[in-house]
């Protein structure tokens, strides 16, 4: 019986909580190793361990007693994951698939090999080779490793922007004229079975290139829809995913498709599924992992999703009577994710309006953005 089983998830924030809501729903016996004691999953799992997913030991002893593993975030030591995989514990999604995900070249080789549209890049072990790359400009430079919500990425207009640029090992790619920003979330299970939620179209925060917000069904054509849906899966085809990956691409003012980035993971860009979907990418992924049938990922809503992110100081009261007035409209949906400290900009939540016509969602969303920004 499925709720025998003991799950681990390796991170500890809000979409391991978020993945809890839905493990709950199958009975399931989760775990969580995650090094910040006051992350998100704390308070909802009675089985919180203390250590480093990234920490080869901490992951060892965290798994040895699971029968599956699954992540929540691409930091985790694979080593470990391959031995717990050798002595029976199962894991999704593969200690391979992490690796190609953790270092954007590595990512983007891969695509290449496959055979998948992406923009052009070129790696560069520290910021004492970029002059060699002056011709290439203007450019988006992207650190290998660790970077995420719009951490690791800047912009090289000029020469004279090489000064702050990172001093370790980044890809330096080709801008791409983009006219819009889309994310497809695909599933797969073990027998092959691919399944794609609607394309998103995603609208970011240019200063700190963090998504804004998003809305659902994308502003596309049905056979750009269709293109980037079927891009996805081919994706998720040559990875070998089992679970749940978030595709991000761009569209050019040309109408080419080009894959940005990978998330093998539930995303930020699928949050809508919660309300806006038969099934949620949280209750897909869960569903995934145990063996189970996929969920029907069929859109019952039209939705706009918008971040939630953590204000200056001086803010911080006006962002929760702004709350209080958003609560009060319609088919609008809060989650707050229980962070108890966090940056500027750091993700704090997010609302989700849903509609019968994406036009009034949108509408709506006009004043809960201001509210936010006010």
């Amino acid at each position: 019986m499925i709720e025998d089983l003991k799950v681990g998830i390796l991170g500890g924030g809000q979409l391991g909580a978020m993945l809890l809501r839905y493990a709950i729903d199958f009975g399931l016996d989760v775990s969580i190793l995650e090094k910040d004691e006051k992350a998100p999953c704390a308070r909802y799992t009675s089985s919180f361990h203390l250590g480093d997913p990234m920490s080869y030991k901490d992951v060892m002893k965290f798994g040895k007693n699971m029968d599956i593993i699954t992540i929540e975030k691409e930091a985790v030591n694979t080593d470990a994951l391959k031995d717990l995989r050798d002595v029976g514990v199962k894991v999704y999604p593969s200690p391979e698939t992490i690796e190609i995900i953790q270092d954007k070249y590595v990512q983007k080789q891969f695509l290449i090999e496959n055979n998948i549209p992406v923009a052009n890049g070129w790696l560069v072990t520290d910021k004492a080779e970029l002059p060699q790359h002056s011709e290439k400009l203007p450019a988006c430079l992207k650190k290998c490793k660790d970077g995420y919500d719009g951490k690791g990425v800047l912009m090289l207009k000029t020469v004279e922007d090489f000064s702050k640029a990172f001093d370790q090992p980044s890809v330096l790619e080709e801008l791409v004229d983009v006219r819009h920003e889309l994310s497809v979330i695909v599933s797969r299970n073990e027998d092959g079975i691919i399944e794609c939620y609607d394309p998103v179209m995603m609208i970011f925060d240019n200063e700190r290139m963090i998504l804004d917000f998003q809305m659902c069904p994308a502003d596309i054509d049905t056979q750009t829809a269709a293109k980037a849906c079927n891009l996805a899966a081919s994706v998720a085809e040559a990875i070998d995913l089992t679970g749940i990956m978030a595709v991000e691409m761009f569209i050019a003012t040309n109408g080419k498709l080009y894959v940005n980035e990978l998330a093998p993971r539930p995303h930020n860009s699928g949050h809508h599924t919660i309300e806006a979907n038969v099934t949620s990418q949280f209750e897909q992924h869960i569903r995934l992992i145990l063996g189970l049938p996929p969920g029907n990922t069929k859109t019952k809503k039209a939705s706009v999703m918008v971040n939630i992110l953590e204000p200056a100081a001086y803010r911080k009261n006006t962002i929760s009577e702004a709350l209080k007035t958003i609560l009060c409209t319609n088919d609008v949906h809060l989650h707050w994710y229980g962070k108890t400290r966090g940056k500027e900009g750091r993700k704090m939540g997010h609302v989700t309006i849903t509609d019968d016509k994406l036009e009034q969602a949108l509408a709506k969303s006009v004043m809960i953005r201001h509210l936010l920004k006010a």
